[in-house]
């Protein structure tokens, strides 16, 4: 019977408060939409793969023992790429406008669990700028790594194209409207509840009761007003009264 009683009160509230529910919600939409559309600025992101090995002798071509130790030391690798002395380079030769440390922000270097190929990823405001930026850091790393470290075997599996990345990876408008519907949806909802707590006035018969604790005997209906009367003619205090036996008009 509780449980009744809670489901009533529950849904009461919701009826209840359905306009500020409803206005929250479309309110959290509408800026979520403005910001995803107007205010953010569209992300492109871009990728190239390479496949790093060490030098090239026919033995090591069918030696286990080396293609576990490339395994071991792409970490290494990755950390080459994200570099100074790449991303310099790489600066250098696209004429960039930032720091080594801010370029290294934009680029990410994975690789799968037992695998020699690193893919380099890269994320800009531009997409032609992150493209460029995946193949010359792919291109310097493969001219200069030699110099760093006994490899000279760096192949470039795929370059970067820039019809892949012409659509943004974010902002998602759609994404976020989404989540902006819930979370108006929820801080609505929370809000009729808690303006409901703390709303401790008496408005109907149900809350009386509820207060007291006693049943309701009555209620007293509203009394409607009582219409004026208008256009009544007042008797005349000076009119002579009739006698007896007489009657008015003779």
């Amino acid at each position: 019977m509780e449980e009744t009683i809670s489901l009533r009160v529950f849904f009461q509230v919701l009826r209840k408060r359905l306009w500020l529910i409803a206005l929250i919600t479309v309110i959290a939409a509408t800026i979520s939409a403005v910001i995803s559309f107007f205010v953010l600025t569209p992300v492109y992101q871009t990728n190239t793969q390479i496949l790093v090995n060490q030098a090239k002798s026919e033995q090591q071509l069918y030696n286990a023992g080396a293609v576990q130790t490339n395994v071991q030391l792409i970490s290494t690798y990755n950390d080459i790429i994200k570099s100074p002395a790449i991303l310099d380079k790489v600066i250098d030769k696209l004429k960039l406008d930032s720091s080594a440390k801010s370029l290294s922000g934009q680029i990410q270097v994975t690789s799968s669990e037992n695998s020699q190929v690193a893919q380099i990823t890269v994320q800009d405001t531009n997409a032609k700028r992150a493209t460029e930026i995946a193949n010359t850091t792919a291109s310097v790393f493969q001219k200069e790594v030699p110099k760093i470290m006994n490899i000279d075997n760096v192949s470039i599996l795929s370059k970067a194209d820039l019809a892949t990345s012409k659509s943004p990876i974010k902002p998602q408008p759609l994404l976020n409207i989404a989540i902006a519907l819930v979370v108006g949806l929820m801080v609505g909802v929370g809000l009729s509840f808690l303006l409901e707590y703390l709303d401790n006035t008496v408005k109907t018969e149900q809350d009386i009761e509820n207060l007291l604790e006693l049943p309701l005997m009555g209620v007293i209906t509203n009394i409607k007003d009582v219409p004026k009367v208008t256009n009544v003619q007042r008797p005349d205090m000076n009119a002579r009264v009739p006698q007896r036996g007489e009657t008015f008009g003779s």
